[in-house]
């Protein structure tokens, strides 16, 4: 017990204070760009689950565990509570010091009688923790959508939480400000806690989550096709404004490229999913609407009235292209017309990172462009005089400092509540790509985000991108007296 105290002990100390530092140096930078590696991280987490955790979720109640409940009992003890003794560097650092002078005033003694209180904890999670109460034995795949719901809820209530305490923020003198930038140990902690707490929920909490997750989805495909518009609309004008003969001829040949890349495509896209033999009217009906559009995007924004950008245009025909591929792509394998269906497994496995990475992109894109003069994450209180601050840039005013509320209020440079229902709602959305948004459609537990509702989706994604785009050229013109820049 003394040997695996101090190991205990040492374990703790190191890891807080490595932690500690590491931390620190994120909330001094950018709290923006940690939101992303959570994200990240629960999207890692959520694809493990699937591939491996089902047989450990058929075990759950875990009544096999109480062979081994006074050792890991007494783990658990003497690890929390040497991490309570180093409380002032794991999770208290920078924190107001009359909180930390409380939090230090308890009695070591009665801390450690509350601590002993663990030794009912294994107990609790047993009769708490249900998941396999079937009369029946469930297919793989069920505890598979089951574990991927579960980890996307926790990571969803993590962002929802600092959505709701981040409401009415609007200058940095908020004590909410600090708590979105900072405390980034007591963060982890509640992250892992949320995750690990919602494999203890009932099954019908996941069912409930699971039809929410579909609409949230819808909303955050818009929100994803509102930054794909914003961000090719800034590096057009971008490139505009250098007014030099090489970006011309940069934009030009970006624009040659994506309009082959999308034609050649659509080629592809009738030669693989429209095989001899078969009617196919649904494909190529998909197929045929993605060539129109891009037609339509340049007729329209080469305009003289318009007064648009065919560059833009290219960009959202080559992004529709790649909708009606993973369309097409996630049709089920017993579908005639789908020509790749002896590769599915590849394509499901390459759809699938495909959609993950743009998730991503997404949401690091929401974090980069936060505080921007255009973007639409920056409230009306934000400065909007087009200076772009720099996402890694040292706070002018650090946390502690007692001269820091004489400085006048200035406001905060994008919405953090907003920010934090972005990630909210790619949380739900990762979860349907994971579940093929819990399509029942494919019978083998390798293919992913495979069935009619992912086809349906993606292709329905595709025409309110090219409706979005279409309406972002022709609304100045049909509501002139309106300010649209």
């Amino acid at each position: 017990m003394w040997c695996a105290s101090c190991l205990a002990s040492a374990c703790a100390g190191c890891t807080c204070n490595l932690c500690a530092s590491a931390l620190s140096a994120i909330s001094r930078r950018s709290a923006r760009l940690a939101y992303c590696g959570l994200f990240a991280a629960s999207l890692v987490l959520s694809f493990l689950m699937r591939q491996f955790a089902t047989p450990l979720l058929k075990q759950i109640p875990l009544n096999g565990l109480q062979k081994s409940k006074k050792g890991l009992n007494s783990l658990i003890i003497l690890v929390t509570w040497e991490i309570w003794n180093h409380r002032n560097i794991c999770v208290f650092n920078g924190a107001n010091p009359s909180v930390v002078n409380v939090l230090h005033a308890v009695p070591s003694e009665a801390t450690l009688w509350c601590l002993a209180g663990a030794s009912k904890l294994q107990d609790l999670l047993s009769k708490a923790c249900r998941i396999n109460t079937f009369d029946y034995t469930q297919p793989d795949e069920w505890f598979q959508m089951n574990a991927v719901l579960r980890v996307s809820l926790g990571n969803f209530l993590f962002f929802a939480i600092f959505a709701l305490m981040m409401i009415g923020v609007k200058d940095q003198n908020d004590r909410r400000d600090a708590w979105h930038h900072g405390g980034w140990i007591a963060k982890i902690v509640v992250w892992v806690v949320l995750i690990v707490l919602m494999f203890c929920v009932p099954n019908v909490v996941i069912t409930i989550y699971e039809v929410l997750s579909k609409f949230g989805s819808g909303l955050f495909l818009l929100v994803q096709v509102v930054m794909l518009l914003d961000f090719t609309n800034n590096w057009n004008d971008s490139w505009i404004e250098k007014d030099e003969q090489k970006w011309e001829i940069a934009l030009l040949v970006v624009t040659v490229v994506c309009y082959l890349s999308t034609f050649a495509f659509s080629g592809l896209l009738f030669t693989w999913f429209n095989p001899s033999g078969h009617d196919c009217g649904l494909n190529l009906f998909f197929i045929t609407m993605t060539i129109i559009l891009a037609f339509a995007f340049a007729i329209i924004a080469l305009h003289p009235q318009v007064n648009g950008s065919v560059m833009p245009a290219s960009v959202i025909s080559v992004y529709c292209a790649y909708l009606c591929y993973t369309s097409l792509s996630s049709e089920p394998d017993d579908y005639a017309c789908n020509g790749l269906h002896r590769h599915s497994k590849q394509v499901s496995m390459s759809a699938l990172i495909l959609g993950m990475l743009t998730t991503v992109l997404s949401v690091v894109y929401s974090a980069v462009r936060a505080g921007s003069s255009t973007t639409f994450l920056s409230p009306p209180s934000s400065p909007r005089s087009g200076i772009k601050n720099p996402l890694l840039g040292d706070d002018n005013v650090e946390v502690g400092k007692s001269d820091s509320k004489e400085i006048d209020a200035r406001p905060v440079s994008y919405s953090y509540t907003f920010f934090h229902v972005i990630f909210a709602l790619a949380s739900m959305y990762s979860a349907m790509l994971l579940t093929g948004w819990t399509s029942a459609a494919s019978d083998s537990s390798e293919l992913m985000d495979v069935g009619w509702t992912t086809v349906w989706v993606r292709i329905c994604t595709e025409w309110a991108t090219a409706a979005l785009y279409i309406w972002t050229l022709v609304a100045p013109l049909l509501f002139p007296d309106r300010d649209f820049s």
